[in-house]
Order: structure tokens, then sequence, then C-alpha cells
């Protein structure tokens, strides 16, 4: 896990920090060939250079966030509401996230995927991956 990940981590609140330790140890784990940093000041994995998933800390709670989780199908993942792909869900304690929902959304993270990282020259025009 990249160095500024467990540095964000352990920059949170006690309880918010015990949801970041486990959310980036089953993200670490499950994709292990992504790359992970520090992006927009949340830590993002990325699968060849697209941002795949990322959390961050919002008032309700921290933000699982799929670039992709709008087309995973899932009930537990909240589609956003924009014209973007995106899907998550909020956490306020470790004891909410589901280790199985977790890795099955990873799973579909790996095969169901949205080209981010060309957003720009295609005009915020998404084609798909995956």
């Amino acid at each position: 896990m990249h160095t500024d990940i467990i540095a964000f981590n352990k920059s949170q609140a006690e309880g918010d920090q015990e949801i970041c330790e486990v959310l980036s140890s089953i993200i670490d784990e499950s994709l292990s060939e992504a790359d992970s940093k520090i992006w927009h000041r949340h830590p993002v994995w990325f699968l060849d250079g697209n941002p795949t998933v990322g959390y961050s800390r919002l008032k309700a709670g921290i933000r699982l966030m799929f670039w992709s989780g709008a087309d995973f199908d899932e009930e537990g993942l909240k589609p956003g509401t924009g014209k973007f792909k995106d899907a998550s869900i909020i956490y306020t304690s470790a004891s909410q996230i589901m280790e199985n929902d977790l890795k099955r959304w990873l799973k579909k993270s790996e095969a169901i995927q949205w080209d981010y990282k060309n957003i720009y020259k295609t005009k915020g025009k998404l084609n798909r991956l995956k």
C-alpha cells in the first residue's frame, strides 16, 4: 500500500481510521495489480491508469466509491446523481463493512470499467473499456 494512503488513514478520527484501514486492506489484497495513491486528496486505486475505487471523508461518514459501480447491479451501492457511472456506499462504522460484498464489488470493478482516464480527450464522453 502506498505510504501516503497509510498516512491518510492515520490522519482520520479514531472510528474513521478503522474504517479506512479495513477498506484499504481489503482493496489492496483484492486488487493486487492496481496502483494506489492519493488523488484529489483521497486514496484511489487505478487499473491500467483508470481510477477504479477509492474512499473519502464526508460529513455523513467514509464514502467508498466505485467509478463504474452504477453498472454493477448491486443493491448496496447507490448510483451517483450525475452523468457518470459511479456508485458508492457510506460507512459510519467498520462493523458495517461486509467483506464478502466488498470483495464481490472489487471483482466487478475489474470486469466492468468505463474509461475515466481519457475523459478529457473525449470531452466528457465515457466509453466502455470492459
